[in-house]
């Protein structure tokens, strides 16, 4: 089967939690040895590569996902969504440890924090992919450790087939890894403002003209968002930017990057240009963060026609 593009990323269970507790000069304070009511708690299935794949099967593209899950019930949930979303599986059933795991903290204020475990998702191996795949694109989304790697060689063969790669690293990984294998020869780098100074604090290049100085690390492509602010994006030679609505109630913005990060990149696929792409993007955003759940308001219309 040949792809549109597959999603390579995290496969998580997401339990939001909220506790109506406030954050308080960006710290939220839970006392030790106390008993705290949840007002709320709702589960859903989350993780950048399943977040990202529903989202691109939604705007009519072929599409399959490249995650690992664990032999267990949350497994299954995964599984069966991925079905239903028509969204084709292509990572490994690992019965070595349990899927993925988080708890989203969410504060009255509207912010969260993530309480993430990892499970099998770092444990994709090169052997486990099937290299003969046939994409259009490959979207990156962080994982570590044995799936990291496996993303950096992946990433090398595709290309010279003429893949095209999106990326959207993690702080950690900007850190702490190699990455600039990927960034060379990405076609689109997607990262917010406090990664792209990350990113530039460490390769030593210009943090006051983010943009031109990321351009020069290899991606084609440089898209930069800043919350509520407006997204940049550079293409080499143009600047565009699209500001956010100031009218959108926002309810939970777990999932808003990766709908802005897929929205972008659909849009790409779809041959649309920068400025309607990043139109796009924040229209899938902006659906998304008006709602619980990162997949549960994603658009639902074909850009292929």
């Amino acid at each position: 089967m040949k792809f549109d593009i597959v999603s390579f990323g995290s496969a998580i269970i997401d339990t939001f939690v909220n506790t109506e507790i406030g954050e308080k000069n960006h710290f939220f304070r839970y006392p030790a040895g106390s008993k705290i009511l949840i007002r709320y708690l709702k589960f859903d299935v989350g993780g950048g590569g399943t977040n990202t794949a529903v989202a691109f099967s939604r705007f009519g593209l072929k599409t399959g996902c490249i995650c690992n899950v664990g032999a267990d019930e949350n497994g299954n949930r995964i599984l069966d969504l991925l079905k239903k979303e028509n969204v084709m599986f292509l990572g490994k059933i690992d019965k070595s440890g349990m899927t993925g795991y988080s708890v989203i903290l969410d504060s009255k204020g509207g912010e969260r924090t993530i309480l993430t475990y990892k499970g099998v998702n770092n444990n994709i191996t090169l052997n486990e992919v099937n290299l003969g795949l046939e994409t259009k694109w490959l979207y990156y989304s962080s994982l570590l450790e044995k799936s990291f790697a496996t993303q950096k060689k992946l990433a090398e063969i595709m290309h010279k087939k003429g893949t095209k790669i999106a990326f959207n690293p993690s702080s950690y990984i900007i850190q702490k890894l190699d990455f600039l294998p990927i960034l060379k020869i990405c076609e689109v780098l997607i990262v917010n403002k406090e990664e792209a100074i990350m990113i530039c604090k460490r390769f030593k290049k210009r943090r006051w003209n983010l943009l031109k100085s990321l351009n020069k690390l290899g991606p084609k492509i440089v898209l930069i968002t800043d919350k509520d602010n407006p997204a940049v994006c550079f293409d080499g030679k143009n600047k565009y930017s699209i500001k956010p609505h100031k009218n959108i109630k926002v309810v939970e913005r777990t999932g808003a990057g990766d709908a802005f990060a897929s929205g972008f990149v659909a849009g790409q696929i779809a041959g649309f240009s920068i400025q309607k792409s990043l139109e796009l993007a924040l229209k899938e955003s902006e659906s998304v963060i008006q709602y619980f759940g990162a997949k549960n308001k994603l658009l639902k219309t074909n850009i292929k026609k």
